[in-house]
C-alpha cells in the first residue's frame, strides 16, 4: 500500500489517468469543502512512494476531476464557486479554459469515453451541462429540477447520459432524441420504490432519500449502480425500468459516496463511505474468479482510512485489482483490492 498526504487539503475524489498508470489526479478542499480554497493535485506512483508531479490551487473548493480522452495532460474540475475548470498539467498555475454557467457548486464532472469530445458537469442547481473542450459556452442543458450530485455518458454509447440526485430518482438522457418538452429524458427511475427483490421482502420499506453517486457498468451495458444516503447500493438494468433494482447490496453504516465499477470484471463495483470503508463488492453474476454466484455481497474491505471516505477508482491497466481512495482524513491510498479479498 501507498500513502500521499494532501496536507491542509481534504480529498474529494481521485482518478486514474486514462494514459498511464503511475499517474492520478485528486481534486481536495480545504476546510472539508466548506469555505477555502480548492487543490488539484498530479501525483506519480514510483518506486520510492508516490511523488507530487504538480499541483493547482483554485479559489473555491473541488468536488471531482475527469481526464481528457483525447489529451494526455488535460484534466477538468468541479468547483464550488459554480466554475468548471480544464487543465493542462504541461503549463504552471492557471487553467486554459475556465466555464461559468451553473449557479450552484458544480458536484461532478465526467468525459464522454465513447466520442471522446465531450464532457458533462452536474450541479446543486438542478441542471447537467454538456461541454466542448474547443467552445466558450456550453452544448447542452438538461433540466434535473433537483440538486443533481453525479451526471456520466455511458461508456457504450456517445450519446447516452445518466444523472441521480436528491429526489432520489435515477434519469436516463438520450442525446439522440427530439428534445421537446421531455429534454431528450427518455426513463425516471425512482430508487426507492418499485417491486420488492426476491428474499429481501423484510427490509423494502424505503423512504426516499438523496442518492450521491451511480456508476455504469463497463461490460453490460445496462447495468447501472446506485447509492446514497441510505447506505444501500442497488443496481437497475434500465432496459426494464419499472421493475426495480436487479440487486440490493447491504453492509455500510453510513452514507455511500462514491461507486466505481471494475474496468476488468463485470460483477467487481467498489465503494466509498462515511462510515470510513471502501468495499469490495459483487453483484452475484459471478465473473469473478473463485466467487460462487448467487446474492451479490461484500467480498472485501478496506479500514485504513480515519475520516469520510469520499473518492475511489480503478487502475485501467495491469493487474485487475489496483485501486486509489482519497478521504476528509488528507491521504490518498493506493492499494491491491485483491489483498482486501483474500486473494
Amino acid at each position: 500500500m501507498l500513502e500521499y498526504q494532501t496536507q491542509g487539503f481534504n480529498g474529494y475524489a481521485v482518478k486514474y489517468s486514462p494514459f498511464f498508470d503511475s499517474r492520478i489526479a485528486v481534486a481536495s478542499s480545504a476546510n472539508f469543502g466548506l469555505v477555502g480554497n480548492g487543490r488539484l493535485y498530479i501525483l506519480g506512483l514510483t518506486a520510492n512512494g508516490i511523488q507530487p508531479e504538480k499541483w493547482f490551487d483554485t479559489q473555491d473548493s473541488l468536488y471531482d476531476t475527469a481526464w481528457s480522452e483525447v489529451h494526455e495532460n488535460q484534466i477538468v474540475v468541479a468547483c464550488g464557486d459554480g466554475s468548471v475548470k480544464l487543465f493542462d498539467i504541461s503549463l504552471d498555475q492557471y487553467p486554459i479554459q475556465s466555464w461559468q454557467e451553473h449557479n450552484r457548486e458544480v458536484y461532478s464532472v465526467s468525459w464522454n469515453l465513447v466520442s471522446k469530445d465531450t464532457f458533462s458537469s452536474s450541479s446543486w442547481d438542478g441542471t447537467i451541462k454538456v461541454w466542448s473542450p474547443h467552445r466558450p459556452q456550453s452544448i447542452l442543458t438538461l433540466p434535473t429540477h433537483s440538486c443533481t450530485y453525479s451526471s456520466a455518458f455511458s461508456p457504450h454509447s456517445q450519446s447516452i447520459l445518466s444523472s441521480v440526485s436528491s429526489d432520489s430518482h435515477l434519469r436516463i438522457f438520450d442525446l439522440r432524441t427530439p428534445p421537446s418538452a421531455s429534454n431528450h429524458l427518455v426513463h425516471l427511475i425512482p430508487i426507492h420504490g418499485g417491486p420488492p427483490v426476491p428474499g429481501m421482502a423484510s427490509r423494502q420499506s424505503f423512504q426516499p432519500s438523496e442518492c450521491l453517486t451511480h456508476d455504469w457498468n463497463k461490460y453490460r451495458p445496462n447495468i447501472i449502480a446506485t447509492a446514497g444516503v441510505d447506505t444501500i447500493i442497488r443496481t437497475f438494468d434500465i432496459r426494464n425500468p419499472k421493475a426495480g433494482p436487479v440487486a440490493q447490496l447491504y453492509g455500510h453504516e453510513y452514507a455511500v459516496r462514491k461507486l466505481a465499477w471494475s474496468p476488468h470484471l463485470s460483477d467487481l463495483l467498489l465503494s466509498a463511505s462515511y462510515d470510513m470503508t471502501c468495499r469490495v463488492w459483487t453483484d452475484g453474476t459471478s465473473s469473478t474468479p473463485g466467487a460462487s454466484g448467487g446474492a451479490g455481497r461484500e467480498i472485501g474491505r478496506l479500514n485504513r482510512h480515519t475520516e469520510f471516505v469520499t473518492g475511489v477508482d480503478w487502475c485501467l491497466f495491469g493487474s485487475e485489482g489496483w485501486c486509489a481512495s482519497v478521504s476528509w482524513d488528507k491521504r490518498v491510498l493506493v492499494w491491491d483490492a485483491r489483498a482486501v479479498m483474500g486473494r
